[in-house]
């Protein structure tokens, strides 16, 4: 497994633009023969090799920054108690990919609808953590996640965050994407074309209000929907519709695939629950998943940056 890869990419990507950088400098700024300009020190005097140490010593800080990234996480690994550090992820593409729905889960005439997926297309060992709902607001899921730095995506129903809108402004602030489960968590293929409406479009005017932007994703609760569901998500801005390959619960993880496994660009669920609703806290539940992540050799990148 090339777990490493990335970094090289990403280190010889820096190196050919540093290059880069310092020969347009020397073009511009004079080199041998430009008017005006220093010349260029004869072979073997001391200066000779001062080119070089731009680009040397931008891989030397890249590569430090990334040791000390990962020597944070071990300390916060070891603080809440998880088995091993979580592996870094890649740096994500420039392009991204382009999602398709999965076979099977397609609706009559669904061309230029949302596409729903499970899995984004990817050869990098990662997966996406995402969560539900919004009903448990633990502030040490917060820390953690942070001092883990763990990407994560939230999927929230007014109705069980409208007593605490401001815990999800505190997660939106870390860099956490705010988006849509509809208002109140109803059966969707149950609904009306109206009632739909009401629970996609009412809850992007919901996120707006609070946090300021309307979402591009959704995701229908249960997993449940139909072609009015897509139909009515497209109007009210919504892009893309993910769904998931396994759940993490505190105590275990459950699997849709047939090989009980992961898979690149696996979509991770799992809820905002607490002690009250399964056997442990969000803390526990993350220790749970991260031990399958990374034990599978995977590392958890951010949703929004492949979607």
């Amino acid at each position: 497994m090339k777990r490493h890869r990335p970094v090289s990419v990403v280190l010889a990507a820096l190196l050919a633009a540093t290059v880069t950088s310092a020969c347009a400098s020397e073009t511009a700024g004079g080199g041998t023969g430009a008017p005006g300009g220093p010349a260029k020190p004869a072979a073997g005097q001391p200066n000779e090799a001062a080119p070089q140490a731009g680009p040397a010593r931008a891989l030397d800080m890249y590569a430090e920054a990334l040791k000390r990234k990962q020597a944070a996480r071990a300390v916060a690994a070891k603080k809440w108690g998880l088995a091993r550090t979580p592996l870094a992820a890649p740096e994500p593409p420039k392009v991204k990919p382009r999602i398709t729905t999965r076979k099977g889960f397609e609706v009559r005439d669904d061309e230029g609808l949302p596409p729903v997926f499970t899995t984004v297309p990817t050869k990098e060992k990662i997966v996406f953590l995402t969560m539900d709902d919004g009903a448990e607001k633990d502030p040490a899921l917060l820390r953690m996640m942070t001092e883990l730095d763990i990407p994560y995506s939230a999927f929230l129903s007014d109705y069980v965050i409208n007593d605490d809108y401001g815990y999800f402004r505190k997660m939106q602030q870390r860099g956490v994407v705010i988006s849509n489960h509809t208002l109140n968590h109803r059966y969707l293929p149950g609904l009306s074309y109206a009632e739909q409406k009401r629970e996609i479009c009412g809850q992007q005017e919901k996120i707006l209000k609070h946090y300021g932007k309307r979402p591009t994703l959704f995701r229908p609760p249960y997993g449940n929907y139909n072609r009015d569901t897509l139909v009515v998500a497209k109007t009210c801005g919504i892009t893309a519709v993910p769904l998931w390959s396994a759940e993490a619960f505190a105590d275990h993880m459950e699997w849709r695939e047939w090989d009980r496994d992961l898979h690149p660009g696996d979509i991770v669920l799992t809820h905002f629950r607490g002690k009250g609703d399964w056997k442990g806290t969000m803390p526990d539940m993350i220790r749970t998943v991260m031990k399958t992540i990374t034990d599978k050799g995977y590392a958890v990148a951010k949703l929004e940056d492949y979607v």
